[in-house]
């Protein structure tokens, strides 16, 4: 089994050589492992620090966008020069901890995707408190059952990354798009950090427009799917 690891990451040129270092431990003691990071567009060092990565590291990757083009189309590009047939995504703040790969990793198989769920948030209380109300909201509308969708430590089978469409947040759904392909996904406790280096790229204020713009962007997606089926079984029949 081969693992692809992706991480998209923007203006994170302090954090990409740490998680390099935690990575390969990691590899070392799990096996075939490659680490792909994305660069979306960064306006400091992180895509000469990815160089310096993969100068050291020979399962480190980078793949880089000419401009910032946002989460979303950073994911799917990792994705699709992943060589894996076990996917996993992951944040490049280092808040996820790459000890918790193989446990995700090693769950694809019996099921088609793994969630990661933060068991300990280790944010300010406004942020949790944000989550929470962002993903009763969610959870509401997608009916996903997902408890965490904001962790973006997730692994699943290969194939599934042809369920994630190229509409912009389809970052913050990814359980919702995967069940609506009628995937199987488990979810599992996994470890959370406080970012140790850079700022977020967001606030509870900033996100909340993009997220409501981006929940439409589902119920349209899923309108349109269902509706497709449901011509596809009319001609089958």
């Amino acid at each position: 089994m081969k693992v692809s690891v992706v991480i998209p990451v923007y203006n994170e040129e302090d954090n990409i050589l740490p998680l390099a270092e935690e990575c390969a431990a990691v590899v070392l003691n799990d096996g075939e492992m490659e680490i792909l990071f994305v660069d979306d567009g960064s306006r400091d060092k992180t895509w000469g620090r990815i160089g310096e990565a993969a100068q050291r590291f020979p399962f480190v990757r980078g793949v880089r966008s000419d401009t910032n083009r946002g989460q979303t189309a950073a994911m799917l590009m990792g994705l699709a020069n992943a060589k894996g047939n076990v996917l996993v995504t992951m944040d490049g703040d280092r808040q996820n901890n790459p000890t918790d790969i193989p446990k995700l990793a090693s769950r694809v198989g019996p099921v088609d995707v793994v969630c990661g769920y933060r068991a300990k948030r280790r944010d300010t209380w406004s942020r949790r408190i944000g989550s929470r109300i962002g993903n009763a909201i969610r959870n509401y509308v997608t009916q996903d059952g997902l408890r965490d969708t904001g962790c973006s430590l997730k692994a699943f089978k290969c194939e599934c990354r042809n369920d994630l469409p190229p509409i912009n947040g389809a970052h913050r759904f990814m359980a919702a798009y995967f069940k609506l392909h009628g995937r199987t996904i488990e979810e599992v406790a996994v470890d959370h950090r406080p970012r140790p280096a850079g700022k977020s790229k967001y606030t509870n204020f900033s996100r909340l427009p993009r997220t409501s713009f981006d929940l439409i962007g589902f119920i349209w997606y899923r309108r349109r799917y269902l509706a497709s089926l449901a011509v596809d079984q009319r001609i089958g029949a």
